[in-house]
């Protein structure tokens, strides 16, 4: 599914709320893809203030992602890192049969 990024004057945190669910003997692979992918993101963007992966207790081919950046062009940097391209685009989507990424952006006050 694509995202379709939120188009905002003001500027703000944005957080996705992402699901993904793992092919059939994929899901350790994804949960390892995952695991790597949180502490790239933790050690290498400043920018991305959470970046949690979870995997369901009922079904462990499916995950859930937490991620909360500093604003829209926090995304799109973090989109453009070299871990993003090879853990998230190279080896984590091939292994997926479903991606849903929703973007939320905070309520005024």
């Amino acid at each position: 599914m694509e995202m379709t990024m939120p188009t905002s004057s003001s500027a703000g945190s944005l957080a996705l709320a992402v699901t993904w669910e793992a092919r059939p003997g994929e899901a350790d692979a994804v949960a390892d893809i995952l695991r790597r992918m949180a502490s790239a993101v933790r050690s290498k963007e400043p920018n991305v203030l959470r970046f949690e992966p979870h995997r369901s207790p009922s079904n462990d081919h499916v995950f859930f992602l937490y991620e909360l950046f500093t604003d829209e062009a926090a995304f799109e940097a973090h989109q453009q890192t070299d871990h993003f391209k090879s853990l998230i685009v190279e080896q984590g989507l091939p292994k997926l049969v479903r991606r849903e990424r929703v973007p939320f952006t905070p309520l005024a006050a």
